[in-house]
């Protein structure tokens, strides 16, 4: 069942087949957390999150209506969960030092040398220095490889403000980058 793209397996939950379910959650279960870490910038929550957003997914199956892609869909239900949740807590922002899927990409940068490691470093702390709204961008496009119309499914940001989100968020983070790397070569 593995091998069966998203709809197929839909098509077999609706039918009463709940094992593809386990498919789909394993297909997207990174990118759910990434998501919502993003948003969130907590590992706890961000797990919640993930896991009630499921949920509420398997609970509304029925009405996706197969516009859209699955992962499209899911992954609006996601960010807004996340969203929820954050409007619900105190207003503080906890760092940790472990980032899932953190966009390496976006540089010429690899991790397979040492010092590597500290460039991967200097573009994580970039990172949490954009808004929580540019880190969902950013991490949708360059990680996910989500279009532009994609991302303007699951945030709900219309196409050109999520274009100008993304340009204004590479500029941040180039810059970003800039000053971290001469910090840490000082």
């Amino acid at each position: 069942m593995k091998h069966q793209d998203d709809m197929q397996l839909i098509n077999y939950i609706l039918q009463g087949d709940i094992s593809g379910y386990t498919v789909l959650v394993d297909r997207y279960k990174d990118l759910a957390f990434t998501i919502a870490f993003r948003v969130l910038g907590n590992r706890e929550d961000a797990e919640e999150v993930a896991q009630d957003a499921f949920v509420k997914a398997y609970q509304n199956l029925a009405g996706f209506r197969q516009q859209s892609k699955f992962s499209t869909w899911l992954f609006r239900i996601i960010y807004n969960t996340a969203i929820s949740k954050k409007r619900l807590r105190k207003p503080f922002f906890q760092l940790t030092g472990d980032l899932p899927g953190l966009p390496v990409s976006l540089s010429t940068w690899s991790t397979d040398e040492p010092e590597d490691e500290e460039r991967g470093s200097i573009l994580e702390k970039a990172l949490l220095k954009l808004s929580e709204a540019e880190r969902t961008i950013v991490t949708l496009y360059y990680i996910y490889e989500s279009s532009v119309e994609e991302i303007h499914s699951i945030t709900g940001l219309s196409k050109s403000n999520v274009k100008i989100k993304l340009f204004r968020a590479r500029k941040k983070l180039q810059e970003l980058v800039t000053i971290f790397a001469e910090k840490a070569y000082i």
